[in-house]
């Protein structure tokens, strides 16, 4: 039996398998209405007025609290503090209590926001915002300052960015190779996750059922492990491209046809309205995204997709066959997962902040988080030699890993009945 007859048993028996064809087509559907959903919900929560109560008895703030699109704030001070409460509490969000003092700065740690529910923590800020406002206003004029002029003397720069070279570039330029390097990252490692369980339990289930003797009688064990992981990959990418090619038909027919928007996009009103300045944005990002070393991002994305998944599939399959099931094998998949999160917490603190620092630098070229820490570098501009070692000490390490994790495969595939430890693990690579 050849690799090629091994690479297509196993993607025949993962793409006609009931529940990845229902999985498959079902799955884009499932996201696409979740987001509509939460567009839904997000427009009605949107659409809310909240009532808000406010007592103050001096009058020093409440002309402050100005009513907007989703507050309305109505003054209860003319009631004793008791019934106000028991008013506020019956038919409002809750009750702002500005109590009476000598002077208003006394007031910097008095304002007090009662409620019966979980203070919304946005709002509580909205409230600070407007004692801290008043206060600083107040003091500015005790101080002999103008406040009106003061606020008419604020203003708000914009700093344009350039390279030496005189090119112009755009703080939205940094977004974008932000958002692209994540969602690269995050793709790579959610498909070695979802993917390397299956070759895992794929090599479970046949080893339960007593099959892989069988098939191990007409095969090395390395054709096998490496027929299993290439033909999970295949079938995992073949259903990535059919949910991607699914998702945005059914996006764009919502989105068309139906006038549905998805995510918290459709509770905003000014978002229906094309406005110039939201035009030049788009024109801006699309310009900046033509500037990025495309072909560079996705050569080197297939590269250390193929590379990133065939490391952890190559100690999926060795797990696999060294324990008899999947509750066996949690010990032994946290040091898999490990270096992936590990991978995604540095990309996130310092490749986002300094993306040719030290520390992005040298994780970018370790094996175990390679694929995701230079996958976010690479929009922000990485020297080909850099990607060039990264990749040789990635598959050299691929290499290495296989022929190891077949040394455990060829033992632990014939094991049966017996929890294997770190160290009885270690001796079958001296076999």
């Amino acid at each position: 039996m050849s690799l090629s007859l091994i690479i297509k048993r196993e993607f025949n028996a993962k793409v006609r398998n009931k529940s990845f064809i229902v999985m498959t087509f079902l799955s884009p559907l499932l996201v696409v209405v979740m987001g509509c959903l939460v567009g839904y919900l997000a427009s009605v929560n949107g659409d809310e007025v909240n009532k808000v109560a406010v007592y103050d008895k001096a009058g020093l703030l409440k002309s402050d609290f100005e009513n907007t699109d989703y507050t309305v704030y109505t003054d209860l001070s003319g009631m004793p503090l008791e019934k106000a409460k028991e008013k506020a509490s019956e038919g409002y969000l809750g009750l702002i209590y500005i109590p009476q003092v000598d002077s208003l700065p006394q007031l910097v740690n008095k304002v007090e926001y009662i409620t019966n529910e979980t203070p919304n923590l946005e709002y509580v800020s909205e409230i600070e915002g407007v004692v801290n406002s008043k206060l600083t206003k107040y003091n500015l004029e005790q101080l002999g300052f103008d406040s009106d002029k003061i606020d008419k003397a604020k203003t708000k720069s914009n700093i344009h960015l350039s390279k030496f070279s005189g090119e112009e570039t755009f703080k939205e330029g940094s977004i974008l190779k932000i958002a692209l390097g994540g969602l690269s990252g995050y793709l790579i490692m959610m498909f070695v996750i979802i993917y390397g369980n299956m070759v895992m339990r794929s090599v479970i289930e046949e080893k339960t059922n007593r099959i892989i003797e069988i098939i191990i009688s007409s095969v090395k064990p390395f054709q096998l492990m490496m027929g299993k992981i290439i033909g999970t990959s295949l079938a995992g990418i073949l259903q990535f491209v059919i949910w991607a090619i699914l998702g945005l038909t059914l996006f764009f027919v919502l989105n068309m046809v139906f006038g549905v928007q998805m995510g918290a996009a459709a509770s905003q009103p000014e978002a229906a309205a094309a406005t110039q300045e939201a035009m030049s944005s788009i024109q801006i990002y699309l310009s900046e995204f033509a500037k990025l070393p495309l072909a560079t991002i996705f050569i080197s994305f297939l590269l250390y997709f193929i590379g990133g998944y065939f490391l952890y599939s190559s100690f999926y399959a060795a797990i696999g066959a060294a324990v008899d099931s999947e509750t066996d094998s949690q010990q032994f998949l946290l040091p898999i997962i490990m270096p992936l999160m590990l991978g995604v917490y540095v990309g996130i603190f310092t490749v986002i902040s300094d993306p040719h620092g030290t520390v992005a630098t040298v994780f970018s070229m370790i094996p175990l988080t390679s694929p995701i820490v230079m996958l976010m570098r690479i929009p922000f501009g990485v020297p080909m030699w850099q990607i060039i070692v990264s990749l040789l000490i990635l598959f050299g390490t691929f290499f290495a890993v296989v022929w190891f994790a077949s040394k455990i495969y060829r033992i632990g595939i014939l094991m049966y009945g017996k929890k294997p430890s770190y160290k009885e693990i270690f001796k079958w690579l001296k076999y």
